[in-house]
């Protein structure tokens, strides 16, 4: 029976590394902090508490180095840093880890490959395959990957998740807006990762998804406008259209395709993306779904839109 205790959290200061270190902490784990060296990204940062180790992330033996006498090593690094999981997959195998989880999070890209939206994700899809050989090479050797979708509140507050326009009273829905898919928030990724660690057995190699909840466009414009006592003026996107342009951004070498491509991903009629009970590991990591109008209202409030 595999026991984790001691994490190191690669690339954790960033959108949700810190969600995800601080509920390592709370679940009991020790945690060590591995952060790029020379990296300018000095907010949020670590705990105090937390030791922390400056690294060039292409360097296999400072990696080796830094992941020496870690059980588990938890991959936060944004999109430039996906090729270098590679190297730092070969430095946990070397340096004796246990279990290896990359940052994959967001959609499940076990289900997109060869689409328009898996076109951007194949950094991502190399690096779940790369770990699933190694496991095979190396039997004291295990990954867990973990599917989220939307981060939630995170995304609430940035762009409204690219529905709901507070300021202007507008929400934006793809088809009809009836198509639910699956979100979390930061706070329940965090205690998904420190899940797969407390139950390491029941999730080596293995792909899995959660999610706080799975909503519809139409679910949330009519929980703010209920919540707020204003109606929102509501402007509707075919998803086809919305593929086509993300199509002709990636042919120009833009990668903000990959919004279009979300969008119709997540919203298009018929796309059948939202997380089913089949596939949540909500059950295997003892998390139960969160409450959308709780957290529309706390968005609301964090807003001043009550």
């Amino acid at each position: 029976m595999v026991s984790i205790k001691t994490v190191a959290v690669l690339g954790g200061t960033g959108n949700l590394g810190p969600a995800i270190v601080h509920e390592l902490l709370a679940a009991g784990f020790s945690v060590t902090g591995v952060t790029r060296e020379g990296s300018t990204n000095s907010t949020p940062k670590y705990p105090d508490s937390v030791p922390v180790r400056a690294v060039d992330y292409g360097s296999f033996e400072a990696l080796r180095a830094a992941f020496q006498n870690q059980d588990a090593v938890v991959s936060v690094v944004g999109t430039l840093g996906v090729p270098a999981q590679r190297t730092a997959v070969d430095a946990a195998v070397a340096a004796g880890v246990k279990r290896f989880i990359p940052s994959e999070f967001g959609i499940n890209t076990r289900k997109v490959r060869g689409t328009s939206i898996g076109k951007i994700l194949t950094g991502k899809i190399a690096v779940v395959d790369y770990l699933e050989e190694k496991a095979r090479e190396n039997q004291a050797f295990t990954w867990t990957g973990l599917s989220t979708g939307l981060f939630f509140d995170w995304g609430l507050d940035r762009t409204g998740l690219g529905i709901i326009n507070l300021r202007d009273k507008k929400a934006t829905v793809i088809d009809s807006g009836n198509e639910k898919f699956q979100a979390s928030t930061l706070s329940h990724i965090g205690r998904a990762v420190a899940g797969i660690l407390r139950h390491p057995d029941e999730t080596a190699n293995r792909y899995l998804a959660t999610a706080s909840f799975n909503l519809s466009a139409n679910e949330l414009v009519a929980l703010v406008e209920e919540l707020t006592g204003s109606k929102l003026a509501v402007s509707r996107v075919a998803a086809a259209d919305l593929v086509k342009a993300g199509e002709e951004k990636l042919a120009a070498g833009d990668f903000r395709a990959f919004v279009d491509f979300l969008g119709a991903h997540n919203s298009a009629d018929g796309a059948g993306n939202a997380l089913s009970e089949e596939e949540s590991a909500n059950g295997i990591l003892g998390l139960p779904y969160e409450d959308l109008r709780a957290e529309v209202e706390s968005f609301l409030r964090r807003q001043g839109a009550l």
